[in-house]
C-alpha cells in the first residue's frame, strides 16, 4: 500500500490535522475494526464508485471497515471539533455514523469527486481538496471560544483537570458547554474525554516494548482494572490481551482475521 499524508497550510490546518492519500491493492485479511477517536474523517475514494464519497462522524464505538477491494482513496482526518464548519449541521448528527457525503454536501459531494478525479498528481489532490474545503466553509471558520478552550484542556498529553474543574472556569452553565460541545464536537465533554484516554491507552500499547496492564492503566488515569478493562471493551469491542495479540502496524485498525 502507497501512502502520503500532509499538514495543510493556514488557516485550514487549525481544523484538519491530515490530508491523506493510499493507493495499493487490498491486503490479506477482508475486514478491518476501526477503533473510535472522537473525530470526523471525510474519505474520497477514487477507485470504486461506491462508496464514493463518505463522512465517517464521530464515533465512540468501534465499527467495521471492507478492506477486500483495491484502494486509491484521498481523505481528510480532522482535528476534534474541526469538521463543524464544513458540515452544515450539527456535529452530533454523525455520532457513530457513516454516512454518504451526498447527505451533508448534496451536488457538492460529486463535484468534489469528480474534481479529485481529473487530477494527475497527488500533489494536486491535496491542493483540491484544500481548496474545496474552504469553498465550503464559505469564509466562516469561527468556533465558539468555550468549545476551542475545552479542547485544548481536555487534549493535553497528561490531563490532570476533570470536566467538571473545565466547566467552572469557562463561565458557562454545564448544560450549555454540553450543547455547544455535542454541537461542534459530536460528543459529551465526558465521553470525549473517555475515548481521549483509550487513545492515550493505545498510544503506550504502542510504544512500549513490554505492556504491563497495571501500568498502563494508572499511567493514563485509570485506578482500578475493572474500570480500564471496560472501558477497554466498550471503545474496542475487544479485551486489552486480544487486542494485542491481533493489532496491526496502525493502532486504531486492527485486522479481523476469520
Amino acid at each position: 500500500m502507497i501512502g502520503q499524508a500532509v499538514i495543510p497550510a493556514p488557516p485550514l490546518c487549525d481544523f484538519v490535522e491530515l490530508l491523506w492519500y493510499q493507493e495499493g491493492a487490498p491486503p490479506a485479511h477482508r475486514q478491518e475494526r476501526l477503533l473510535p477517536q472522537g473525530t470526523v474523517e471525510l474519505v474520497v475514494d477514487l477507485w470504486n464508485d461506491e462508496p464514493g464519497c463518505v463522512v465517517c462522524g464521530p464515533h465512540s464505538a468501534p465499527f467495521l471497515l471492507e478492506t477486500y477491494r483495491r484502494r486509491r482513496v484521498v481523505g481528510a482526518h480532522f482535528r476534534p471539533g474541526g469538521a463543524f464548519p464544513f458540515l452544515g449541521m450539527p456535529a452530533s448528527e454523525l455520532h457513530n455514523q457513516v454516512v454518504s457525503l451526498d447527505d451533508v454536501w448534496g451536488a457538492g459531494a460529486c463535484l468534489l469527486r469528480e474534481r479529485l478525479l481529473e487530477a494527475e498528481t497527488v500533489s494536486e489532490r491535496f491542493h483540491l481538496l484544500e481548496q474545496m474545503l474552504l469553498a465550503r466553509a464559505q469564509g466562516s471558520l469561527a468556533r465558539h471560544g468555550a468549545v476551542r478552550w475545552a479542547l485544548g484542556e481536555f487534549c493535553r498529553p497528561s490531563p490532570t483537570r476533570t470536566v467538571a474543574d473545565v466547566t467552572s472556569q469557562i463561565g458557562l452553565s454545564a448544560r450549555r458547554l454540553i450543547q455547544l460541545f455535542r454541537q461542534e464536537v459530536g460528543l459529551t465533554p465526558k465521553l470525549f474525554c473517555r475515548v481521549q484516554r483509550f487513545q492515550s491507552v493505545l498510544e503506550l500499547i504502542h510504544t512500549w516494548r513490554e505492556v504491563d496492564w497495571v501500568d498502563v492503566a494508572l499511567a493514563c488515569g485509570y485506578f482500578d482494572q475493572a474500570h480500564f478493562i471496560h472501558d477497554f471493551r466498550a471503545f474496542s469491542g475487544l479485551s486489552p490481551t486480544a487486542y494485542l495479540a491481533q493489532q496491526g502496524d496502525q493502532r486504531n485498525h486492527v485486522p479481523v482475521l476469520a
